[in-house]
Parts: structure tokens; C-alpha cells; sequence
């Protein structure tokens, strides 16, 4: 097996492979030049599949059958906010799975987003051998710095269903950095604003000579591209309505074309001030074609998208709060990402840090570059950097009354300990069950359930006599460990969370058991 490690970015939209060979890094073109891949899948009725650019070329002649957009979806839970919003906005069915997770529906078969993920990085995989002449298998992939325990174990589930060996699930924002700052030993405050297809994220990292620290992060993992083109479509669809009375969006393939067409609105007005959307037989009624025939100035767009940006630069002011830094503090703006290049964002971003952003990497390579740069130092005995970055949300446990007790905090640096004494609430109670979670609400409720345990045979005594240590330990990797022990009979038990996955033995072969192993007891009772 090649010694070669796969930088993969994972898109919503897009995906990107690169190499680093010798403390070189490069992406690797497909047959055609192209140096990114859609992220679609399209599923025919024969049970194949079409995937990339072909996948996209024919998504408007069957577009219920054709999925983008599934990061989007990938780790989540069915009732979710987010998995409600984007089954209203995709043609395709999203359905709940067995484990009440996303799944999307083709020709009545119902498929786990992480097959339809590792599908595409499977594709990823055969081009980079392609490319490169040889067999891959070993990969850094990675994901949004605000993406969840439960997306990030999605995400390394679908990279070994496609049979990669995933060494490490890295920030995206990170990954520009190491792929702008490596070998450079330069000493500076970086802020990487990210704006994608599906998501955004901002980190402020402090760069010094080969150590790149994350001081901070914050994001939304349901703000990008997608929700621009939308903007569009709704405005487009809006008047056509008013001037014809039919509603496109409840035509699956008009949806798809004018989806289509907004996005490469979106695109155009980019480097000029109009386009126009010309749709010849968008739909007929009553045996009569009707067509779709519009221009859009970019002052339009702006007024449109403003609201989205706008929501962004609140979260960038965030994570330099959280960084105690102010925009004057900052040396140097990366953007990261296609939506990058609209000017509105770049005149935003401009007018928040009062400096021009950066134009020394390229918007849509940078993050499978440094990908594959963190993947070639991870074999080296003695690694040229040091990477310290931060857990993205706060991690704790249930207490009585329904709450959540915080032990380590978001944007604290990892690998990380913590510990707190509990005691119990009930008397004589001979067990405890230490629910761990991940979230920033104070209700227990409002967060994620990473993971569960049980503590036993603690002896009989009064309420609140009992001293009970709960200890967290998070590696570089964000695998987080927790232990209890009770202080008198040093009685243990722990366990290593990665994620409970969605997925099903049958849909996942090759993968490791689930690591959590369940002691729970039907009467156990809560910290």
C-alpha cells in the first residue's frame, strides 16, 4: 500500500483531491482538466449510478433521483431543524432511516446519506489512482470546524465505506491555513473566513513559525452557496408567478432548471454587473409552452443576499470575541471557498477587518492542499508542524434536573482534560448513568447525546454523601474519553465516544463495531 495520504475536501457542492509528495502539494485533475467534482449522485432504475459532472448534466431530466447537497444532511437527526428546512427546498425524498436519521428515497429504495458520501469519495479515490498510478488508501478528510461529534463520525463512516483508511477528520479552515502558512515560518494572526456551497465557518488561528493554533471557531452548518441560490430562485420564481399565475416550484424539473439557472447567475455576476436567465419551455399548461425569460443586475443580488452575508460577519465577530482579539489585531484575511469571489463578501469582509482580504490561495484548492499536507506530516516520525486546534462545541454531562454540567468548553485547545465531583440524588442509590453531551444550551434536552454509561454497585448511602469523579480527556484527533469513579470504593467505568453511527451492519462493511458498548439498566438512575 502506496505511502501517498489523500487531502480530500469533501464539499457540498464541490470536491477536491490533492497530494503532498516531498513537502510539495498538488491537486490532481480528472480526464477533462477538471480539477474539482460535483458532489452528486444521481441513482438510475437499474440500481447504478451516476456520479460528478455526469450526474449533474442530467440532473434536470431527473432531478428526484439526483442527490446534492447531502453534507448538508450527513450526521444529523431526521427531526432536526435543518433536515425539515431541506426537505422543502430539494426535489429529491428525504426519508427518516431505522436509526431516525436522514435518508434519501430513489426509485423506492432508501438510501443512508453516507452511502450517497461515500459514493462520491469513492469516485475521489479512483481519480486520484488514476492520476497517480497506484493504489490509495490512506486519506485526511475534511469537514466543517463547526460539524458535530455525530457529522464528523458520519463523515469518517462514508470514507470507509469507501474503503479509505481515514488517518485523521480535519477543520476546513485549518486545512487553509496549514496550505497558506507551511514552510513559511512566518509569525501572524490569521483569520479564514469560509463561505461554501452548504456551510460557513470562521477561525482565528495564531500562526507561529511550524505551530498553527486555533484561538477560535464559530460557524453555521446550514449557511452557504445553496441558500444564495435560493434567494435567486425564489425571486425569479416570484415574478414569474405574478406574471403568469403558475408556481415553478411545484414542478420538479422546472425546479431544477431554475435552480440551475440561478446558480450560474449567481456565478456570472460575479465578474459582470447583469446577466440574463433565458428558460425556453419551462413548463405548459393547458397544451401551451410557456417560457421563462429574466435579467438580474448584481445590485439586485446583493439586495437579495445581503441578509445571508450580514449573518456571517455576526459570526466572525463572534469568534474574535471568543479569541479576545479585535479585527485590528488580525494580520492577514483568508477567504476560503467558492461563494468567496461575490464581491459583496469580499467588501464585507474588507470593511470588518479594515484590510483587504488575502488572494495568495485559491478559494476552491486550498483545503484539500492542506489536507494533504497534515496527511503527509502524519507519517513522519518527527512532524515539521504542530497543529493545536480547538473542539468546536462544549462537552459535559447530564445533571439532575434536566441540565447540562459543561467540562470543557468550546474553542478550548485539544488534546484536553477535565474532571468534577458529583454526588447523587436519591438515597441509597446504587447506580448512576453518566450521559455525555456536546452542545451550548443549558437544558440537557437541547443538546446532542453522544454517549452513555453506567456506574454500579456503589454502596448504600444518604443523597449527596457520595463523591463521584467524572473525567474527560480529548485527543488531537477530538476522540474524547470519559470516565467516573466513586472516590471511596475506586469503582471505574468509561468509555470512548466516537459517535453512535447511523448506519446499519449490513450498510457498512468493513467498519469496526460500534465502540460505545451499552450497560445501561432499565432502572438506573440520572447524575
Amino acid at each position: 500500500m502506496s505511502e501517498i495520504v489523500l487531502g480530500i475536501d469533501l464539499g457540498t457542492t464541490y470536491s477536491c483531491v490533492a497530494i503532498c509528495q516531498n513537502g510539495e502539494a498538488r491537486v490532481l485533475e480528472q480526464k477533462g482538466g477538471h480539477r474539482t467534482l460535483p458532489s452528486i449522485v444521481a441513482f438510475n432504475p437499474d440500481g447504478s449510478v451516476m456520479l460528478g459532472h455526469i450526474a449533474k448534466r442530467q440532473a434536470i431530466t431527473n432531478p428526484q433521483n439526483t442527490i446534492y447537497a447531502a453534507k448538508r444532511l450527513i450526521g444529523r437527526n431526521f427531526e432536526s431543524p435543518e433536515v425539515q428546512k431541506a426537505r422543502e427546498l430539494v426535489p429529491y425524498e428525504i426519508t427518516q432511516g431505522p436509526n431516525r436519521d436522514p435518508r434519501v428515497k430513489c426509485f423506492g429504495k432508501s438510501h443512508p446519506i453516507q452511502e450517497v458520501s461515500a459514493l462520491i469519495l469513492k469516485q475521489i479515490k479512483a481519480i486520484a489512482e488514476e492520476a497517480v498510478g497506484e493504489r490509495l488508501e490512506k486519506a485526511v478528510i475534511t469537514v466543517p470546524a463547526y460539524f458535530s461529534d455525530g457529522q464528523r463520525q458520519a463523515t469518517k463512516d462514508a470514507g470507509e465505506v469507501a474503503g479509505l483508511d481515514v488517518l485523521r477528520i480535519v477543520n476546513e479552515p485549518t486545512a487553509a491555513a496549514l496550505a497558506f502558512g507551511f514552510k513559511k515560518r512566518m509569525s501572524k494572526k490569521l483569520a479564514v473566513y469560509d463561505l461554501g456551497g452548504g456551510t460557513f465557518d470562521i477561525s482565528i488561528l495564531d500562526i507561529s513559525s511550524d505551530t498553527f493554533e486555533v484561538l477560535s471557531t464559530a460557524g453555521n452548518t446550514f449557511l452557504g452557496g445553496e441558500d444564495f441560490d435560493l434567494r435567486i430562485l425564489d425571486y425569479i420564481n416570484s415574478n414569474f408567478e405574478s406574471e403568469t399565475g403558475i408556481n415553478l416550484k411545484s414542478d420538479p424539473m422546472a425546479l431544477q432548471r431554475l435552480k440551475d439557472a440561478a446558480e450560474t447567475a449567481k456565478c456570472q455576476l460575479s465578474s459582470q454587473l447583469e446577466t440574463e436567465i433565458n428558460l425556453p419551455f419551462i413548463t405548459t399548461i393547458n397544451e401551451e409552452s410557456k417560457h421563462l425569460k429574466a435579467s438580474l443586475h448584481r445590485s439586485e443580488l446583493e439586495r437579495l443576499t445581503e441578509e445571508v452575508v450580514d449573518q456571517t460577519i455576526e459570526i466572525t465577530a463572534s469568534a474574535l470575541e471568543m479569541a479576545a482579539l479585535k479585527a485590528k489585531d488580525i494580520d492577514e484575511v483568508l477567504l476560503v471557498g467558492g461563494m468567496t469571489r461575490m464581491p459583496l463578501i469580499q467588501q464585507k469582509v474588507h470593511d470588518f477587518f479594515q484590510k483587504p482580504p488575502s488572494k495568495n490561495i485559491h478559494p476552491d484548492e486550498a483545503v484539500a492542499l492542506g489536507a494533504a499536507i497534515l496527511g503527509e506530516t502524519l507519517l513522519e516520525e518527527e512532524a515539521p508542524i504542530l497543529l493545536l486546534d480547538v473542539t468546536p462545541m462544549s462537552l459535559g454531562v447530564r445533571t439532575a434536573g434536566g441540565y447540562m454540567k459543561i467540562l470543557i468548553a468550546k474553542n478550548q485547545t485539544i488534546p484536553a482534560q477535565a474532571s468534577h465531583i458529583f454526588t447523587t440524588v436519591t438515597e441509597n442509590q446504587e447506580s448512576v448513568k453518566i450521559q455525555v453531551l456536546q452542545g451550548e444550551s443549558r437544558l440537557a434536552n437541547d443538546n446532542q447525546l453522544l454517549g452513555e454509561f453506567t456506574l454500579t454497585d456503589l454502596p448504600r448511602a444518604p443523597a449527596g454523601e457520595p463523591q463521584i469523579e467524572v473525567n474527560f480527556s480529548i485527543d488531537s484527533n477530538g476522540i474524547l474519553e470519559v470516565s467516573a469513579r466513586d472516590m471511596v470504593t475506586k469503582r471505574e467505568q468509561s468509555i470512548v465516544v466516537t459517535a453512535a453511527s447511523y448506519l446499519q451492519e449490513a450498510e457498512r462493511p468493513g467498519l469496526a463495531n460500534q465502540e460505545i458498548k451499552e450497560v445501561l439498566e432499565e432502572k438506573t438512575e440520572s447524575l
